[in-house]
């Protein structure tokens, strides 16, 4: 089916918000728990799959959204309608944490684009979201990311969310290096692999982890600059003091004393 030809605009800088407005009888899909504001018109349901093929089977839905348990996502999307009959009505998303929302136009990449497990927001229905498997067993075995992604295909719009800041990068028969977890997006042109971060001793004191992602060919990447599992990592050392009354460092500082 032709996806729903929706408009939209990307509020805030740093924690954004996709605000999409439907014309009676549009649908906009998105992850769950996505949702922050509806206007009254706005209908939702919780369904398995993605809308995009209406007469699909029970057994073709169940395996749909089954994939999407492998790539660690929920296991239903929800499907937020215009049920009006005049005007235009809007709903906003926001990913769960801070970062940049990619406005994605599928109708100019006929072979679809391949996206971290994680970074789907939302989109218009007709898009199909399936899952895509890197050749590249290292690449799951060894690099930590990028063995099991998603792939949207359709024609119209999609929302892909990524932490920090968002870099779009043109290879034109070039070779990139990335760290494994700022690989956002890439057109299926691109080939995905990992190879290792210099020698023994730039691999174990050099911080950079011990395998880099290689990006090759011609086509178009996206990168982050905050992956949340760097956040997390940044954020932990400070997970002990999430009860104190005080969130300042000397607080911390005399809770730990008291604790003793």
């Amino acid at each position: 089916m032709r996806s729903h030809d929706v408009d939209y605009r990307i509020l805030g800088s740093d924690i954004q918000v996709l605000e999409v407005e439907l014309d009676p009888q549009e649908t906009v899909i998105a992850e769950a728990g996505a949702m922050v504001y509806m206007d009254e018109a706005i209908a939702f349901e919780t369904k398995m799959g993605d809308g995009s093929s209406p007469d699909q089977s029970i057994l073709g839905k169940l395996f749909s959204a089954g994939t999407r348990l492998i790539t660690g996502e929920s296991l239903f999307l929800t499907h937020f309608t215009h049920r009006g009959s005049y005007g235009k009505s809007r709903v906003a998303f926001s990913a769960p944490y801070p970062g940049t929302i990619i406005p994605i136009d599928l109708g100019t990449m006929p072979a679809g684009l391949i996206v971290q497990k994680d970074g789907f927001l939302a989109a218009a229905r007709g898009t199909q979201i399936s899952l895509h498997f890197n050749q590249k067993l290292g690449a799951g075995l060894f690099g930590g990311e990028g063995f099991i992604l998603q792939k949207l295909t359709g024609d119209g719009k999609a929302f892909v969310h990524a932490g920090g800041t968002i870099i779009e990068k043109h290879l034109h028969n070039e070779l990139l290096r990335v760290d494994t977890g700022c690989v956002v997006a890439f057109e299926p042109s691109i080939e995905f692999s990992v190879a290792r971060a210099g020698g023994l001793k730039s691999m174990i004191f050099g911080g950079e982890g011990l395998l880099l992602a290689t990006l090759r060919g011609t086509g178009r990447v996206w990168i982050q600059s905050m992956p949340v599992k760097k956040l997390i990592q940044a954020l932990a050392p400070w997970g002990g003091n999430a009860k104190k009354e005080s969130g300042t460092v000397l607080g911390g500082i005399f809770g730990n004393l008291l604790d003793e």
